[in-house]
């Protein structure tokens, strides 16, 4: 049996689809870029306020791993 006929758009994305997907995937990434600086700010400025105590606040700890899994979403993106 013959193969049914393809139409452009089944088999690759278009190349405007294509330049859409990437235009979404660059202002994802700008937004968590910025969002993973704010928070890197704000903890530094927690740490600089708090640098006589020996221990960590909860609120840093919990800022920290909120930066730790952004980095790794902004790396995952990087990677494509």
């Amino acid at each position: 049996m013959p193969e049914p006929s393809r139409q452009p758009s089944d088999a690759q994305p278009t190349a405007q689809q294509e330049k859409l997907r990437l235009a979404a995937r660059r202002k994802r990434l700008m937004e968590d870029t910025d969002r993973l600086l704010s928070l890197a700010t704000d903890l530094k400025a927690q740490v600089d306020k708090s640098s006589t105590t020996k221990r960590f606040s909860v609120d840093e700890i919990k800022k920290a791993g909120e930066i730790e899994k952004l980095a790794h979403r902004v790396k995952q993106q990087l990677k494509g």
